[in-house]
Protein backbone atom coordinates (compact mmCIF):
# COMPACT_ATOMS: atom_id res chain seq x y z
CA UNK A 1 0.00 0.00 0.00
CA UNK A 2 1.21 3.12 -0.74
CA UNK A 3 2.52 5.86 2.11
CA UNK A 4 0.14 8.23 1.29
CA UNK A 5 -2.85 5.79 1.35
CA UNK A 6 -0.99 3.78 4.00
CA UNK A 7 -1.65 7.29 6.03
CA UNK A 8 -5.13 8.13 5.41
CA UNK A 9 -6.02 4.58 6.51
CA UNK A 10 -4.14 5.20 10.25
CA UNK A 11 -6.05 8.74 10.25
CA UNK A 12 -9.49 7.01 9.92
CA UNK A 13 -8.88 3.92 11.64
CA UNK A 14 -7.28 6.16 14.76
CA UNK A 15 -10.73 8.85 14.06
CA UNK A 16 -13.23 5.46 14.44
CA UNK A 17 -11.39 4.55 17.28
CA UNK A 18 -11.95 7.96 19.22
CA UNK A 19 -15.19 8.00 18.00
CA UNK A 20 -15.75 3.95 20.32
CA UNK A 21 -13.42 5.03 22.65
CA UNK A 22 -15.27 7.99 24.41
CA UNK A 23 -18.62 7.01 24.59
CA UNK A 24 -17.53 3.90 25.85
CA UNK A 25 -15.87 5.20 28.61
CA UNK A 26 -18.90 7.45 29.44
CA UNK A 27 -20.90 4.04 29.83
CA UNK A 28 -18.21 2.30 31.30
CA UNK A 29 -18.20 5.23 33.74
CA UNK A 30 -21.70 5.56 34.43
CA UNK A 31 -22.64 1.69 34.92
CA UNK A 32 -19.65 0.49 36.65
CA UNK A 33 -18.88 3.74 38.74
CA UNK A 34 -22.16 6.15 39.52
CA UNK A 35 -21.83 8.42 41.47
CA UNK A 36 -22.13 7.80 44.99
CA UNK A 37 -23.49 9.83 48.05
CA UNK A 38 -24.02 9.28 51.88
CA UNK A 39 -27.50 9.78 52.18
CA UNK A 40 -30.65 7.21 53.00
CA UNK A 41 -32.09 5.75 49.81
CA UNK A 42 -36.02 6.81 49.41
CA UNK A 43 -36.58 3.15 49.12
CA UNK A 44 -36.39 2.67 52.46
CA UNK A 45 -39.20 4.83 52.93
CA UNK A 46 -42.54 3.71 53.70
CA UNK A 47 -44.02 5.95 50.85
CA UNK A 48 -41.65 4.87 48.42
CA UNK A 49 -43.84 2.42 46.89
CA UNK A 50 -46.55 2.30 49.09
CA UNK A 51 -49.73 0.93 47.16
CA UNK A 52 -52.47 2.46 48.54
CA UNK A 53 -50.38 6.25 47.62
CA UNK A 54 -49.86 5.09 44.24
CA UNK A 55 -53.19 4.30 43.71
CA UNK A 56 -54.23 7.49 44.83
CA UNK A 57 -51.85 8.93 41.88
CA UNK A 58 -52.76 6.75 39.71
CA UNK A 59 -56.36 8.17 39.84
CA UNK A 60 -55.16 11.62 39.21
CA UNK A 61 -56.10 12.82 35.66
CA UNK A 62 -53.15 13.29 34.11
CA UNK A 63 -51.69 9.82 35.32
CA UNK A 64 -54.39 8.04 34.85
CA UNK A 65 -53.82 8.82 31.15
CA UNK A 66 -49.96 6.98 31.41
CA UNK A 67 -51.11 4.06 33.59
CA UNK A 68 -51.83 2.25 30.43
CA UNK A 69 -48.85 1.20 28.21
CA UNK A 70 -46.22 2.84 30.07
CA UNK A 71 -43.14 2.23 28.11
CA UNK A 72 -39.45 1.18 29.43
CA UNK A 73 -36.33 1.83 27.90
CA UNK A 74 -34.61 -0.50 25.97
CA UNK A 75 -30.83 0.59 26.84
CA UNK A 76 -29.71 2.87 29.49
CA UNK A 77 -29.74 5.97 26.97
CA UNK A 78 -33.02 6.34 25.80
CA UNK A 79 -34.55 7.36 28.99
CA UNK A 80 -34.90 11.03 27.48
CA UNK A 81 -36.64 9.62 24.29
CA UNK A 82 -38.68 6.98 26.08
CA UNK A 83 -39.99 9.85 28.44
CA UNK A 84 -41.16 11.67 25.30
CA UNK A 85 -43.07 8.79 23.87
CA UNK A 86 -45.09 8.21 27.41
CA UNK A 87 -46.03 11.52 27.15
CA UNK A 88 -47.14 11.26 23.42
CA UNK A 89 -48.63 7.94 24.60
CA UNK A 90 -50.61 9.89 27.36
CA UNK A 91 -51.86 11.94 24.70
CA UNK A 92 -53.57 9.40 22.69
CA UNK A 93 -50.44 8.11 20.54
CA UNK A 94 -50.36 4.46 21.28
CA UNK A 95 -48.53 3.72 18.77
CA UNK A 96 -45.02 5.93 20.20
CA UNK A 97 -42.27 4.68 20.72
CA UNK A 98 -38.36 6.29 21.84
CA UNK A 99 -37.31 5.38 17.71
CA UNK A 100 -40.71 7.35 16.76
CA UNK A 101 -39.94 10.29 19.24
CA UNK A 102 -36.20 10.55 17.76
CA UNK A 103 -37.27 10.36 14.33
CA UNK A 104 -36.59 13.29 12.20
CA UNK A 105 -34.57 14.99 15.04
CA UNK A 106 -30.94 13.50 13.98
CA UNK A 107 -30.48 12.52 17.67
CA UNK A 108 -29.06 8.96 18.88
CA UNK A 109 -29.33 7.75 15.15
CA UNK A 110 -27.05 4.69 16.08
CA UNK A 111 -30.29 3.64 18.73
CA UNK A 112 -27.70 4.67 21.35
CA UNK A 113 -27.31 8.39 22.68
CA UNK A 114 -23.72 8.07 23.47
CA UNK A 115 -23.78 10.50 26.66
CA UNK A 116 -26.92 10.64 26.97
CA UNK A 117 -29.14 13.72 25.95
CA UNK A 118 -29.04 17.22 28.07
CA UNK A 119 -32.30 18.95 28.75
CA UNK A 120 -32.02 21.28 26.32
CA UNK A 121 -31.61 18.73 23.46
CA UNK A 122 -34.07 17.01 24.75
CA UNK A 123 -36.20 19.65 24.78
CA UNK A 124 -35.98 20.17 20.89
CA UNK A 125 -36.93 16.22 21.03
CA UNK A 126 -40.16 17.20 22.61
CA UNK A 127 -41.03 20.06 20.81
CA UNK A 128 -40.35 18.05 17.06
CA UNK A 129 -42.03 14.96 18.64
CA UNK A 130 -45.63 16.67 19.80
CA UNK A 131 -45.71 19.91 18.28
CA UNK A 132 -46.67 21.54 21.40
CA UNK A 133 -45.03 24.38 23.00
CA UNK A 134 -42.15 23.29 25.57
CA UNK A 135 -40.40 25.32 28.28
CA UNK A 136 -37.55 24.35 29.77
CA UNK A 137 -37.17 25.48 33.53
CA UNK A 138 -34.42 25.28 35.18
CA UNK A 139 -32.73 27.15 38.26
CA UNK A 140 -35.70 26.92 39.82
CA UNK A 141 -35.90 27.60 44.11
CA UNK A 142 -37.82 25.30 45.99
CA UNK A 143 -40.94 27.40 46.30
CA UNK A 144 -40.77 27.68 42.48
CA UNK A 145 -40.58 24.31 42.22
CA UNK A 146 -43.58 23.28 44.22
CA UNK A 147 -45.53 25.86 42.09
CA UNK A 148 -44.59 23.68 39.19
CA UNK A 149 -45.68 20.51 40.79
CA UNK A 150 -49.22 21.83 41.80
CA UNK A 151 -49.74 22.04 37.76
CA UNK A 152 -48.89 18.42 37.50
CA UNK A 153 -52.62 17.42 37.52
CA UNK A 154 -53.85 19.94 34.77
CA UNK A 155 -55.01 17.87 32.02
CA UNK A 156 -53.63 20.90 29.60
CA UNK A 157 -49.97 20.49 30.71
CA UNK A 158 -47.52 17.37 30.57
CA UNK A 159 -44.02 17.17 32.50
CA UNK A 160 -41.00 15.75 32.49
CA UNK A 161 -37.95 16.07 35.40
CA UNK A 162 -34.29 15.54 34.92
CA UNK A 163 -32.64 14.63 38.00
CA UNK A 164 -29.64 13.03 39.50
CA UNK A 165 -30.35 9.25 41.03
CA UNK A 166 -27.23 9.69 44.01
CA UNK A 167 -29.43 12.28 46.19
CA UNK A 168 -32.47 10.12 46.14
CA UNK A 169 -31.08 6.73 45.92
CA UNK A 170 -27.35 6.89 47.23
CA UNK A 171 -25.97 6.32 43.89
CA UNK A 172 -26.81 6.81 40.12
CA UNK A 173 -25.97 9.35 37.35
CA UNK A 174 -28.16 11.17 35.34
CA UNK A 175 -32.18 10.39 34.21
CA UNK A 176 -35.03 11.67 32.58
CA UNK A 177 -38.95 10.46 33.53
CA UNK A 178 -42.02 12.13 33.36
CA UNK A 179 -43.83 13.60 36.36
CA UNK A 180 -47.51 12.23 36.19
CA UNK A 181 -49.05 13.09 39.76
CA UNK A 182 -48.83 15.36 42.88
CA UNK A 183 -50.66 14.50 46.15
CA UNK A 184 -50.76 17.57 47.85
CA UNK A 185 -51.54 16.65 51.42
CA UNK A 186 -48.64 14.59 51.42
CA UNK A 187 -46.53 16.72 49.01
CA UNK A 188 -45.56 13.46 47.49
CA UNK A 189 -44.69 13.26 43.59
CA UNK A 190 -45.61 10.36 41.05
CA UNK A 191 -42.30 9.87 39.13
CA UNK A 192 -42.92 7.48 36.37
CA UNK A 193 -39.50 6.33 35.90
CA UNK A 194 -38.67 4.64 32.77
CA UNK A 195 -36.00 1.89 33.50
CA UNK A 196 -37.92 -0.90 34.72
CA UNK A 197 -35.36 -2.34 37.69
CA UNK A 198 -37.36 1.34 39.46
CA UNK A 199 -40.59 1.75 37.98
CA UNK A 200 -42.99 4.18 39.31
CA UNK A 201 -42.28 5.32 42.67
CA UNK A 202 -43.15 8.46 45.19
CA UNK A 203 -41.13 11.25 46.78
CA UNK A 204 -41.26 13.73 48.60
CA UNK A 205 -40.64 17.48 46.79
CA UNK A 206 -38.26 18.63 48.69
CA UNK A 207 -35.94 15.59 48.20
CA UNK A 208 -36.93 15.54 44.75
CA UNK A 209 -35.69 18.97 44.44
CA UNK A 210 -32.46 18.13 45.42
CA UNK A 211 -32.02 16.18 42.98
CA UNK A 212 -32.87 18.10 40.47
CA UNK A 213 -30.65 20.82 41.54
CA UNK A 214 -27.46 18.82 40.32
CA UNK A 215 -25.33 20.01 37.61
CA UNK A 216 -25.40 18.38 33.89
CA UNK A 217 -22.87 19.57 31.46
CA UNK A 218 -22.15 23.13 33.50
CA UNK A 219 -25.48 23.67 33.35
CA UNK A 220 -28.77 22.80 36.65
CA UNK A 221 -30.73 20.13 35.41
CA UNK A 222 -34.76 21.20 35.89
CA UNK A 223 -37.91 20.58 34.19
CA UNK A 224 -39.53 20.09 31.00
CA UNK A 225 -43.80 21.64 30.59
CA UNK A 226 -44.93 20.68 27.89
CA UNK A 227 -48.55 22.40 26.68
Amino acid sequence: MAPRRLRILRILLLALATLVAVPASFVIRSSFFPPKLDVPSIKGQATYQNAALLERAWQMPVAASYRQGLLFQTNGSLCGPTSVANVQRSLGIASASAATALSGTGECWTGICWGGLSLDALAQVARHATGRRVTLLRDLTLAQFRHELKRVNDPKLRYIVNFQRAPLFAEGGGHHSPIAAYLEPEDLVLVLDVNENYRPWLVASERLFKAVDTADTGKKRGLLRLE
